[in-house]
């Protein structure tokens, strides 16, 4: 199974630069999307069919415009779990799973914290989600949370870690959730294959950061230890470009 995820910062601007032209040559089995932007009857869904997927679900944010995920897939999923049942999450569209066979792939747009208030609401997300995550693994041990986690976890993820010492995303009290939610039971995939710096996923649109690769890796397919040996690899797909972000890919059998 080839699964690719993708931050596409509005998913109907992405189509306008190609996004189904590229997704034709990458040919993943599943597909998941964060920050969509766009509820499902906003977009030509016959376009995704056409594409090769016509397994699509779409879980939209209750403010138009803003955050939602997807999965879309060529195989029909066993099951689709919309959110997590946590309300002030579920309004904000940031959760989907879909389970095939014995893998179970999740979609996940962890939010940004832009502000104090942001900021204490991403930290209130980070300890429920991962609450939530513990008590799921109980009945889906094999769990692949694709997706924006909004956080650069280790120096070597973010290109000055200095001057960025005190931003949101590369916080130390963030870094250390990211930490905490490996030893729970995750394995960081492509740091599996891949050791070197200077592998990001988000770059600003500002100064041209994307020509210079001051980047931030802020986009994991986080896999459960489970699973670790069947990872076959795991990349950033980093010429791809309808988004601030880049799509990463990850293959398992």
């Amino acid at each position: 199974m080839k699964i690719i995820s993708y931050n596409v910062n509005g998913i109907r601007a992405a189509i306008t630069k190609g996004f189904f032209e590229w997704l034709a040559q990458a040919d993943p089995d599943v597909v998941c999307l964060q920050e969509i932007k766009a509820n499902s009857e906003q977009l030509a869904l016959e376009d995704f069919e056409n594409a090769g997927y016509p397994y699509h679900y779409w879980y939209s944010a209750n403010k138009k415009g803003y955050s939602g995920v997807a999965i879309f897939s060529k195989t029909k999923p066993d099951k689709v779990v919309y959110g997590t049942g946590i309300d002030y999450m579920d309004f904000e569209g940031r959760n989907i799973r879909a389970d095939f066979g014995d893998i179970s792939v999740m979609s996940l747009y962890l939010p940004s914290g832009t502000n104090i208030e942001r900021l204490e609401h991403k930290f209130t997300y980070m300890d429920d989600f991962m609450q939530y995550i513990t008590e799921l693994r109980k009945e889906v041990p094999n769990l692949i949370i694709c997706g924006d986690y909004n956080i650069c976890h280790e120096a070597i993820d973010i290109h000055d870690p200095i001057r960025n010492a005190k931003v949101s995303g590369f916080l130390p009290s963030e870094r250390a959730w990211l930490s905490e939610f490996l030893e729970s039971g995750f394995v960081d995939s492509f740091r599996m294959f891949n050791k070197e710096p200077h592998n990001y996923t988000w770059w600003s649109y500002r100064a041209g950061a994307r020509g210079n690769n001051k980047g931030w890796r802020l986009d994991y397919a986080l896999v459960s230890k489970p699973l670790v040996a069947r990872v076959q690899r795991s990349e950033i797909l980093c010429n791809v470009v309808h988004s601030d972000h880049c799509p990463i890919l990850i293959e398992v059998v």
